[in-house]
């Protein structure tokens, strides 16, 4: 991140035998920071504008724009760090949350245009903690998108009507059903507020996390978290196709971000789908998903290969010779997890993927906490990731080596158009 920036007005240098009180201490973090303009129209001299060409922002590490009719990190190029969180709140009160979603918003602006939070980490009161935390000063912002969604939870709990939203919940939100072999552990599943932070610099991602929570804190509350490496997918197939932890590529059948097609038809809902607030946005799921890889490590390549239904090597479909050759399903196993998850086996439903790699430590037993920790983006749950997960959980030949154990939904709202919009305020007009 860039040292103090002109907007703040100040060089965090002492004068004479004191300091100058910041403004902060009169106003609060708050006051000081929702000015979104100063982001806006300043900027870092890397920060791109909406149309500019993705491929010369992946290059460079520059800054991805925050403001746009989507919110950055769906269709966005994948980096290769990630660090989600999905916060509880612990405020009743309406209004402080809706405060909260501003200062929120503020700070995202200036972090993914590579600016510190509010005055910044080197404060000009040091009787005071610094609006930053620090750790990314001096870092570029390494295409950073923090991505904001609202959990089943935030309208309604225990029956509880919260914040006056239970009407306005989207029909799409549902609660997932419970899969067959799903063993979920409560602690990593749900959550009424998530955040998903990809960069290129896990400092980045993790410094974006941090101070998100600590700008919460009292109101907040991180219920989980995780972080991610090695991405499992790709939204530019020019690029090589990543693998996975067990060695095979994956989403080679990804969409696009250039497919704007595609991704008006299985992303974005559409201006008639569902509550207008939603207009423009998209519902992403989350499942952590444990992968038995000393097991896996034991099985033959053609056994490995006959389950996902695609050779190691080039990551072709079973029978043909390049990676991206149209598959044909009838050459593989029944229970292959390429013929199981294509559209043509699920009624054309079809999502974006933006999943990452995890290691955790151990278990206890002497086995590595690894696996994938998959991200899904569609235009309705109900016609996305349930009927395929529906038809993975019955009979994927892969379900001998992995288990789900945490899961999630949030509805995901469109873009922050300008420096008077914030996350989520349509949801609270």
């Amino acid at each position: 991140m860039s040292e103090k920036s002109e907007e703040t007005g100040g060089t965090g240098e002492k004068t004479g035998t004191g300091r100058k009180p910041s403004r902060r201490a009169l106003l609060g973090w708050g006051g000081a920071g929702l000015a979104l303009g100063a982001v806006a129209a300043g900027g870092t001299a890397a920060a791109l504008r909406v149309g500019d060409d993705a491929g010369t922002v992946a290059a460079g590490g520059e800054a991805v724009p925050f403001h746009g009719a989507h919110q950055a990190g769906i269709a966005t190029p994948v980096q290769d760090r990630l660090h989600f969180a999905s916060f509880d709140v612990r405020t009743e009160d309406r209004d402080q949350l809706i405060k909260l979603l501003k200062e929120w918003t503020a700070a995202a602006a200036r972090m993914t245009s590579g600016h510190e939070v509010g005055e910044g980490a080197i404060s000009e009161n040091d009787e005071l903690p610094p609006d930053d935390t620090g750790e990314a000063l001096g870092l570029k912002p390494s295409r950073l998108t923090l991505t904001f969604g609202v959990g089943p939870t935030l309208f309604e709990k225990d029956g509880k009507d919260r914040f006056g939203l239970k009407g306005r919940r989207p029909k799409a939100l549902i609660d997932l059903p419970v899969f067959p072999g799903d063993n979920l552990d409560a602690a990593r599943s749900g959550g009424d507020l998530c955040v998903q932070a990809c960069a290129d610099d896990p400092q980045v991602a993790v410094h974006a996390i941090r101070n998100l929570a600590r700008i919460g804190m009292g109101r907040v509350a991180i219920r989980w978290s995780q972080l991610g490496f090695g991405k499992t997918s790709s939204t530019t197939p020019d690029a090589l196709t990543p693998r996975n932890m067990m060695g095979f590529k994956d989403g080679t059948r990804n969409i696009a971000g250039t497919e704007t097609d595609r991704l008006d038809k299985h992303v974005w809902v559409g201006e008639k789908e569902g509550p207008d607030w939603m207009a423009g946005g998209s519902y992403l799921v989350a499942r952590r998903i444990r992968m038995h890889i000393e097991t896996w490590d034991r099985t033959s390549l053609r056994e490995q290969e006959d389950v996902f239904g695609r050779d190691k090597a080039e990551g072709a479909p079973l029978g043909k010779p390049r990676e991206h050759d149209e598959p044909n399903l009838k050459v593989m196993k029944p229970d292959a997890h390429v013929r199981l998850a294509h559209p043509d086996s699920n009624a054309g439903a079809t999502i974006l993927r933006r999943g990452y790699s995890f290691t955790d430590g151990t278990d206890g037993l002497g086995r590595l906490d690894a696996g994938l920790f998959f991200i899904a983006y569609q235009r309705d749950v109900r016609d996305g990731f349930v009927p395929i997960q529906k038809q993975l959980s019955r009979s994927d030949a892969l379900n001998e080596y992995i288990q789900h154990v945490g899961s999630a939904v949030f509805a995901v709202p469109p873009g922050v158009r300008d420096k008077d919009d914030w996350w989520g305020r349509a949801l609270f007009a």
